[in-house]
């Protein structure tokens, strides 16, 4: 039931949204269109993309992808690449429910309360979700999530070269999905060089032949976007009225650095959650759509990384990102607000106290009798343990 009322607001959500959207879907199409040009075009398309092109700053994978609906009419592509992006933001509450099922497996988890947690939570994911994958239609980053999350998922079930693999998708589709790395850290520590191996042999094949056919390629890594009055980094200090050169660096370092901490900490479900807010804090834009990433990260926070049946850092996510975006008219005041929120959730997930998933101790792990999520369904269940940071 909860996946239905689920895809009856996504319907709704996508109906309001759709006849208005597509904002971006043009750098997209282009896209599509020039990574498949190869000779025949004028030169600036195929392995030249991104060193004539350094404002398309998607990845590889996701031109490719985006170039399958360019034999539709414009109008007809457009639409048909919502709807799937529109389905894929469904099929990652799916992903999110089913993963948090299969890590609490055997500690006495309520699958009921469970699954009402994924849906309080979806209905604040799925406004945002169509926000990316409709209103803007950014096909890269609606891959990049969706491939996140089925690492997500492999990490769960404790499988390295699927972690990897998806990884590496997700930073074929976009850049930024480099922030999302720590997950690796979450399998056991025998399988860390099997991930490793397979997420850098794939971001190797996808990149590696743009840069070799020209070495121009570099420049879409500088290519710079206004310093916008509410971003959180108008409150760091930065008054520069372009991207500064350390800037898309310092992210990625923050997201990874913040990242490790979480797995370190136990706290492995906060790592795209705080890849997501290094992205935010230190961008110089405040595009609405950035609020996705975040809400999967608060998603994934809310249904693997807790307890509680009321999944508040979702919606908190999309009233202070989303809805000071037309409450507080100020730019100065939004950024501050987007800051402030980026310090709290920070500190939040990774010194709050949360409850271990069960008890600890040496051997094999026994479920406790009984959780305040309900009975345990198999108190002689020993599943695989999950990551070692969350022993």
């Amino acid at each position: 039931m909860h996946l239905v009322l689920l895809s009856a607001w996504t319907v709704l959500w996508f109906v309001v949204v759709e006849p208005h959207g597509g904002f971006s879907w043009h750098y997209l199409r282009t896209g599509g269109e020039l990574i498949y040009q190869g000779p025949a075009g004028d030169g600036t398309g195929g392995l030249n993309l991104y060193a004539h092109h350094p404002e398309l700053q998607m990845g590889p994978l996701s031109f490719l992808t985006a170039g399958l609906f360019n034999p539709f009419p414009e109008a007809t592509g457009q639409f048909l690449a919502a709807a799937l992006m529109s389905l894929l933001g469904l099929v990652i509450l799916v992903l999110a429910g089913r993963s948090a099922a299969h890590y609490f497996l055997g500690t006495g988890t309520n699958h009921q309360r469970l699954r009402q947690r994924v849906l309080i939570a979806g209905l604040a994911f799925i406004p945002m979700w169509i926000e990316v994958a409709v209103r803007f239609g950014h096909l890269d980053d609606v891959l990049a999530l969706f491939f996140t999350a089925l690492a997500v998922r492999a990490v769960t079930r404790g499988n390295a070269a699927h972690t990897g693999v998806f990884l590496a998708l997700a930073m074929d589709s976009k850049p930024t999905a480099l922030a999302f790395l720590p997950l690796l850290l979450a399998l056991p520590r025998e399988k860390w060089l099997r991930a490793g191996l397979w997420c850098a042999g794939l971001v190797t094949v996808a990149w590696l032949p743009f840069f070799l056919g020209d070495p121009q390629s570099f420049a879409a890594a500088k290519f710079a976007i206004p310093n916008h009055p509410a971003s959180a980094l108008r409150w760091l200090g930065v008054g520069d009225p372009e991207t500064p050169g350390w800037d898309r660096p310092a992210q990625a370092a923050l997201g990874l650095a913040l990242g490790s901490v979480a797995v370190w900490r136990g706290r492995w479900a906060a790592v795209v959650l705080l890849g997501a807010n290094a992205r935010i804090v230190l961008d110089p834009s405040v595009y609405t759509y950035y609020t996705a990433s975040v809400l999967l990260g608060t998603l994934l926070w809310d249904v693997i990384g807790q307890r509680r049946l009321v999944p508040w850092w979702s919606w908190l996510a999309v009233l202070f990102l989303y809805g000071s975006v037309f409450a507080v008219p100020d730019d100065s005041a939004r950024g501050l607000i987007r800051l402030a929120f980026v310090a709290v959730s920070t500190a939040y997930v990774l010194l709050w106290p949360v409850r271990e998933r069960g008890g600890r101790g040496r051997g094999r792990r026994r479920p406790p009798a009984r959780t305040d999520e309900g009975p345990a369904v198999d108190s002689g269940a020993t599943p695989w343990a999950g990551p070692p940071a969350a022993r």
